[in-house]
């Protein structure tokens, strides 16, 4: 499963207050401080209220998402040329993700947020001034080269039986080169964003990227064919840049080579454990874009499409939450109150829980439906929808663990602790090549979808039995029964979803308005389902919810 490039640049948050030297992982080093733990209503409207702007922001980002490879599919399909674009498009990904998106979360902020009090916002912006020179000369760096040596990089990257397919494939890589500088430039500025505290402007970003391409294609692909596409990229990334700019007009930037400034020097030990991780994880996706690429031209498109509809309640759940409540956990790390962060980290577990289990439940027995609804246009066949459908359900066996790592991750990231997650990345590699090379010969690509979710699953697992052990268990938080009741209601639902479109595909005329009311209802009678039945159940996430929306409804009235 592999996040988009709008997400790339939607990283973590931290605290206010300095964070001193990393906490160590043994059990003993973590016992229980007595101090009380801030639970009270004001507490948690702040934590809804920052995951409201992030999720609000994720929304948009999502449905213009959608919209972006909805115009993708009317326009070029499932091609060839598709997947050599989809292959290019992941190099500025995999750069970003090595070079700056490993820092964001484990380095960047929480070492930025050690300086956003007033009296040190100087300082701050030294700091910042010097990461983001260095990321600027390092990015471009990284550019110059990407249009030099092109053509070996799509030959490593790609393997497609048809030259003119590696031909487009050299094009799209020198097109597309300029936004891994412009990718760089954005990850530092929201590092510095988040550790302020100013959600607003990371929350508008991804969708202002999506308009690159949303504007791109329909403009474009008439004179430029697939060109039009990392043209879009280029274009988004830049108008992203663009418009968290201004959220740092109180901070004095300007280029710098203070690089043994004591903190520059901090971000670069964290780093470190990250990057050699990082390095294993970006390997195996370039292993299994070379793989699906030689299992068929159009894999790389249909896992493409899969792909895309798995970001939507990833960023929607898991991303709004963790994000929201990571700056709170680190509070906690670093007033070493175990058992504030044990309650905070099993309150947006439940949360991901609640949410996330019956979107993967949802999406799955409605698979055709809505690929047909958002994508089956153009020269997107039925055929394509089958493939893409398939690819979809097996990529949501690991939804579940992928959503539930977000959390996991930054539970070791908030103490500190890049290590962990590092070395359990590489192992979880190992368990995805065991996987896919086990699966390929009997399923093609679809193999290696599954093989993902089989790293998902091993990575979440594992993280799980080492969470616990140095934090202790969070079984007495309503973690388990929240668990159990969210997945007997989800399968329940997913199976009344099912049955209800399988009744609607007679009932419905063809064409897109049945099918937008088919997917519309089905959806709507599985989530009411599935929220009365949590209600009834008394799960409080639900219950808050429920009467959060009551609430406004009555104060809503004249």
């Amino acid at each position: 499963m592999r996040a988009d490039m709008s997400e790339s640049v939607i990283p973590d948050e931290l605290p206010g207050g300095l964070v001193v030297s990393p906490v160590g992982g043994a059990a003993d080093t973590l016992s229980v401080d007595p101090v009380p733990v801030n639970r009270s209503p004001a507490f948690e409207a702040g934590l809804a209220r920052s995951a409201g702007i992030l999720g609000f922001g994720n929304i948009a980002s999502r449905v213009i998402g959608l919209a972006r490879d909805t115009i993708t599919s009317y326009y070029f399909g499932a091609s060839g040329q598709l997947s050599a674009f989809t292959v290019a498009a992941n190099v500025p990904t995999m750069i970003f993700d090595l070079l700056v998106g490993g820092m964001l979360s484990a380095a960047l902020v929480p070492v930025f947020s050690g300086y956003t009090r007033a009296e040190q916002r100087a300082e701050l912006a030294e700091v910042a001034s010097a990461v983001l020179t260095l990321i600027a000369l390092v990015m471009g760096s990284v550019v110059l080269a990407l249009e030099l040596f092109a053509v070996p990089v799509a030959n490593l990257l790609g393997n497609f039986s048809d030259p003119a397919l590696q031909q487009v494939l050299v094009r799209c890589l020198r097109i597309i080169a300029p936004a891994v500088l412009l990718f760089g430039l954005t990850g530092g500025v929201t590092g510095l964003l988040y550790s302020l505290k100013r959600f607003t402007y990371t929350a508008v970003s991804g969708a202002v990227f999506n308009l690159g391409i949303v504007l791109a294609a329909p403009l474009l692909a008439g004179k430029l064919g697939i060109y039009c596409l990392p043209l879009g990229v280029v274009a988004g990334s830049l108008a992203q840049l663009a418009v968290m700019s201004p959220g740092l007009r109180d901070l004095r930037l300007r280029v710098s080579t203070a690089w043994r400034h004591p903190a520059v020097r901090r971000i670069g030990r964290l780093y470190i454990p990250i990057a050699l991780g990082l390095i294993v994880a970006e390997i195996q996706i370039v292993v299994d874009r070379r793989w699906a690429s030689g299992l068929g031209v159009q894999s790389v498109s249909w896992m493409r499409y899969a792909t895309t509809l798995i970001q939507l309640p990833l960023g929607l759940v898991p991303v709004a939450v963790s994000l929201a409540a990571l700056p709170s956990l680190a509070q906690r790390a670093t007033d070493k109150d175990w058992d504030g962060f044990r309650w905070i980290f099993a309150r947006g577990l439940r949360l991901v829980m609640v949410l996330l289990i019956p979107a993967a439940a949802g999406l799955f027995a409605l698979a055709q439906p809505v690929i047909r609804l958002l994508f089956q246009h153009g020269v997107f066949a039925a055929a394509d929808t089958g493939m893409t459908a398939s690819a979809l359900r097996l990529y949501l066996l690991g939804l579940p663990f992928a959503g539930v790592d977000f959390l996991l991750n930054y539970t070791f990231y908030a103490r500190q602790d890049t290590r962990t997650p590092a070395i359990v990345g590489v192992v979880a590699v190992g368990f995805y090549f065991i996987a896919a090379l086990s699966l390929m010969p009997a399923l093609g690509f679809l193999g290696l979808v599954l093989a993902d979710s089989v790293k998902q699953a091993a990575h979440a697992l594992i993280m799980t039995a080492l969470l616990m052990r140095s934090v202790g268990r969070v079984g007495g938080h309503g973690v388990p029964g929240t668990l159990f009741k969210a997945g007997a209601a989800a399968l329940a639902m997913g199976l009344l979803v099912w049955a209800l479109a399988e009744r609607l595909v007679g009932l419905l005329p063809g064409g897109f308005l049945g099918q937008l009311a088919l997917v519309a209802v089905a959806a709507g009678a599985g989530a009411a389902f599935y929220t009365l039945v949590l209600r009834i159940w008394g799960v409080k996430e639900v219950v808050d919810l429920a009467n959060g929306v009551t609430g406004r409804l009555r104060h809503a009235r004249p």
